[in-house]
């Protein structure tokens, strides 16, 4: 049976609300692992966001299209501290482009630069709720699977799995698919139980940046054969 969450169930969140002030962490997060990429920001509390629709120029507009985001939003690069980015797996070429901007911004702006996954990120409002968790994402025609303890440390490294692994061996285990790329999944896999499609929300970066699960080191692509 297929689970599709479109609110998740309130006892499988993570706690926004802990003693942890998240209140002061001011950031922009760029995603442009996929062909349809998003922006996102965090200033005082406020949050702006922007979705950057598939197009064959996007990677040459890439740098225009953060600037007009901070114009648009009466932002100051000033006012950030920090900069997220995804680090795939997913386009080559978004990947690599979104990287070399945000090492720029980074340098030049004196921000701090942190690197995320798809695979974690997926996993993050079951911090502490599900003792495995199997992050599952299809690339070029590919499945790959990573597997998380459930304080989303990771316990199997990202690997290649084909449609019968994944029916055969995982049909049991508690997974989860973003929902930006559901619809590239066979119908098979979708109907698996202990499934959840879940939203990627650039505000649980936060979360994962106070728990020390984004890369500050050694920031790039993750590029999976």
């Amino acid at each position: 049976m297929l689970i599709l969450f479109k609110f998740i169930p309130k006892d499988l969140l993570i706690d926004n609300n802990s003693s942890i002030n998240i209140d002061i962490m001011n950031f922009l997060s760029i995603d442009c692992s996929t062909e349809t990429g998003s922006l996102f920001a965090k200033v005082e509390s406020k949050t702006f966001s922007k979705v950057l629709q598939s197009d064959k120029y996007i990677n040459d507009l890439m740098v225009q299209h953060i600037l007009d985001f901070v114009k648009e939003n009466d932002l100051k690069f000033e006012d950030l501290y920090q900069v997220f980015v995804n680090q795939g797996p997913g386009s080559f070429s978004g990947i690599r482009t979104s990287l070399a901007i945000a090492k720029g911004i980074s340098l030049s702006k004196n921000i701090q630069l942190y690197g995320y996954n798809t695979f974690r990120w997926s996993c993050a409002r079951f911090f502490n709720k599900i003792n495995i968790i199997v992050s599952l994402i299809k690339v070029r025609e590919k499945y790959f699977i990573q597997k998380f303890d459930k304080k989303l440390n990771s316990i199997l490294e990202p690997k290649e799995v084909s449609k019968e692994e994944i029916i055969e061996n995982y049909n049991n285990e508690f997974k989860v698919i973003p929902q930006n790329i559901s619809k590239q999944f066979n119908e098979k896999i979708l109907k698996l139980k202990n499934l959840i499609i879940v939203d990627l929300n650039h505000k649980d970066l936060e979360f994962l940046h106070l728990q020390g699960l984004l890369s500050k080191d050694s920031i790039k692509p993750l590029y999976l054969s």
